[in-house]
């Protein structure tokens, strides 16, 4: 089984390094590892050039944004499953693409996905955030849940029937997506308990309080677009639902 990993940049020659390094030290052996970079004006492609081994495709080329980047490294991917990993995030262990290609295997199942923590920037052993998951059952988009998108792994002919990310969110173009899939389409998917991704806190959607109220307010915009009755306090109740995950982070130690 094929696995794209597609990983949409830009200005992230301080921490991509960490991101090849871990897509290249997956112990599955058919990896498509693709860098769509925004038209960096840091050492970017200096940093693929030195660590890219794995890395199958690289472009850079100004583009609308991340989703519009990862837009892009969809239509190149040529992989049975694709799957997302970000220029700050690494994966948990070299097993997750075999773990990934072991759930794939099953023909019934469209997509797969596990838990993610969230980790200081600098201190990256300090959890900050334990995303923890749970199988899908109706009325949780209407709560504010979502998949943790970096451990979500979609068969490929998925994207070619439903479409990629939609450009009119610019912050939560991710929830609208697996909301799209998961709850518009009903794609069968597969939890997987397990932590798969470290992602160092810091990102576009979390990187102020201001962007936050912003990406809750497409998370509403997104499930009303798309047929769900939400009332407008959906935007506190999607804001209170991490809390748990803050609290749990106390919890989780890492080696």
């Amino acid at each position: 089984m094929k696995i794209s990993i597609i990983t949409a940049c830009y200005n992230a020659a301080d921490t991509l390094g960490d991101t090849l390094d871990s897509v290249a030290s997956q112990n599955h052996s058919d990896i498509e590892h693709i860098i769509i970079d925004g038209g960096s004006v840091d050492e970017t492609e200096k940093i693929v050039n030195e660590k890219g081994r794995g890395v199958s495709v690289w472009r850079s080329e100004a583009d609308q944004g991340v989703y519009d980047g990862m837009n892009k490294g969809l239509l190149l991917a040529s992989g049975d499953v694709v799957g997302f990993l970000n220029a700050d995030d690494v994966y948990m262990h070299s097993d997750v693409l075999v773990k990934v290609a072991a759930t794939m295997a099953d023909p019934s199942i469209d997509a797969c996905y596990a838990d993610l923590i969230y980790v200081d920037r600098i201190q990256t052993n300090r959890v900050v955030r334990h995303w923890t998951s749970q199988n899908y059952v109706p009325g949780l988009f209407e709560r504010g849940w979502m998949p943790a998108h970096p451990t979500f792994f979609v068969r490929k002919s998925i994207y070619e029937k439903f479409g990629g990310f939609n450009l009119r969110y610019r912050l939560q173009s991710d929830f609208d997506l697996v909301l799209r899939f998961m709850r518009v389409h009903g794609i069968k998917t597969r939890y997987i308990p397990e932590l798969w991704v470290r992602m160092r806190m810091g990102g576009m959607s979390n990187n102020n309080i201001l962007n936050m109220m912003r990406g809750n307010i497409e998370a509403y915009s997104s499930c009303r677009a798309n047929g769900l009755n939400v009332p407008p306090w959906f935007i506190l109740t999607k804001i209170f639902s991490r809390l748990p995950q803050f609290i749990k982070a106390h919890r989780t130690k890492l080696d």
